[in-house]
Parts: C-alpha cells; sequence; structure tokens
C-alpha cells in the first residue's frame, strides 16, 4: 500500500478525477487527493465548488442519475480497487462506503429496523447475529443507553441530533472502511453539533472519514486533514493546523480568512 514521507497510509486515493453531469457540465477538474487511513479530512469552500460531487463519487451516489460519467480512478486500499470501473459493483462500494447525509433520513420504521436495514439487505438473517450488529451499531454511534429500552419506536420520534446519530449507526452497522459526512451538523443545534463532533474524534479510531463542511470552525476542531476546493478545482490539500496557520495558495487564506466564499 502506497505510504507518503510521514508514513500515513493511504486509504483512498483520487487519481486524475473528473465528472461530468448529465449534459456535459464539468463539475470537477483533475482531482488528485489522497485519503488517509484512520483519519479525518475536511472537504471546504464556496457553495458550488463541487465538495459534495466529490463525496458522492466515493460511493458510487451519480450513478442513480442516467447521464453522469466519471473519468479518472478512485484507488480503495489494501487491496487497490479502483471504484469507479465498471466492473466494479455500486452496492458493493455502498456497503465498502457508508454517508451522512446533510439533514438526518430515517426511514418510516423503528430505530431497530433502521440500524438492521443494511444488514437485511445483504441477506443476514440471523436474529442474534442482527441484535449484535445493531446494539454494536448503536453503541459506535453513542447512542444505544438512550434508545436501548424503546428499539421499537419509531424512528421519528428521536429528536433531530438522536435521528442524525442513528443515520450514522445506519452506516456504521455494515461495518464500513470509509465513512463520508455530508455537512452533517448544518440543521442541527449547537448541543447536537458538539456531539456529532466528539463522535466524529472517537469514530476514526475504526474507519476513515471523509466530511463536507462550510463552517470552518468544525474544519479546525474535527479534521486531520483539509482540502480546500474551489470552481470544481482541488486547490490545496494539507494538514489541517498548516493549512489554516500557514496556508500555500492565495485564494486558500482568502476563503479561510473571509475575504472572498
Amino acid at each position: 500500500m502506497p505510504n507518503n514521507t510521514t508514513q500515513e497510509r493511504l486509504k483512498a486515493e483520487a487519481r486524475g478525477l473528473n465528472f461530468f453531469y448529465n449534459g456535459g457540465i464539468q463539475a470537477l477538474k483533475n482531482i488528485n487527493m489522497p485519503i488517509y487511513d484512520n483519519r479525518v479530512t475536511a472537504l471546504i469552500g464556496p457553495s458550488g465548488c463541487g465538495k459534495s460531487t466529490y463525496l458522492r463519487s466515493f460511493n458510487r451516489m451519480h450513478d442513480l442519475y442516467p447521464g453522469n460519467r466519471y473519468e479518472g480512478e478512485i484507488r480503495f486500499y489494501p487491496d487497490d480497487t479502483n471504484l469507479l470501473a465498471p466492473e466494479v459493483d455500486p452496492i458493493e462500494v455502498r456497503m465498502r462506503v457508508g454517508m451522512v447525509f446533510q439533514k438526518p433520513n430515517p426511514f418510516p420504521k423503528s430505530i431497530y429496523e433502521n440500524v438492521a436495514y443494511g444488514l437485511r439487505v445483504r441477506g443476514e438473517r440471523n436474529r442474534r447475529m442482527l441484535d449484535d450488529k445493531v446494539e454494536h451499531a448503536l453503541r459506535g454511534a453513542a447512542l444505544w443507553d438512550e434508545v436501548k429500552d424503546r428499539l421499537q419506536d419509531l424512528a421519528s420520534n428521536l429528536s433531530g441530533g438522536q435521528q442524525q446519530r442513528l443515520c450514522i449507526a445506519r452506516a456504521l452497522a455494515t461495518d464500513p472502511e470509509l465513512l463520508l459526512f455530508d455537512e452533517p451538523t448544518s440543521a442541527l443545534d449547537p448541543i447536537a453539533t458538539g456531539a456529532i463532533e466528539e463522535l466524529v474524534h472517537e469514530l476514526k479510531k475504526r474507519v476513515t472519514i471523509l466530511i463536507v463542511t462550510h463552517n470552518m470552525q468544525q474544519a479546525a476542531r474535527v479534521s486531520d486533514y483539509t482540502a480546500y476546493m474551489f470552481l470544481g478545482e482541488m486547490i490545496e490539500f494539507g494538514k489541517t493546523d498548516e493549512i489554516f496557520i500557514k496556508p500555500k495558495d492565495r485564494r486558500t487564506e482568502d476563503y479561510i480568512t473571509g475575504r472572498m466564499g
């Protein structure tokens, strides 16, 4: 598996990644970027710069809409698979790469069935196995103690912050290797936001995380690496402290300091 000079292990790597929406509009332009194992990488940049488009390439979400097209590769380690290869099944990709969206989107099912959903899709029918996996995922999302006595309640009865942690538990249940967060706290109050940020710190011990955020303070708090994107291009990538304290590109500095964006 490739390493960088600081001996960080690569979990994934975009190589010459271009993306075109149906109709030919190019949203990503020659993106080259590493994603390091068991680290949090933040994607920052103004609205419409390609952050979410890039994020959703990792679990092939764009395949759900006809006419979208990728060029280049996203290598996934340790097996060195190109996630974008035509012969790679997008369903399998989504089992390895989980996603949590901007707004909590629990299914109209019980708390238990929300978490068990991906396992059932995989064909798991053993009740003891399901029980164990559901509990493990809810514990991983720091939600178990709050819901263990109400697993059959509808997920919609939970608060917004609890629903978002439930969506994280649902993503964790299938043991993903990479977890994508698309502005996961933008719809939450400060207390729920703090809980999610604490959770991100804990989760990186077991899973690699790529997070889109518009909140500069959040990016500085939760991430190990930061990438600044603008107009579909990767302008600068590096360790978060270095990006925020001494960015190499003037455009990055202008965005971080609020002069642009």
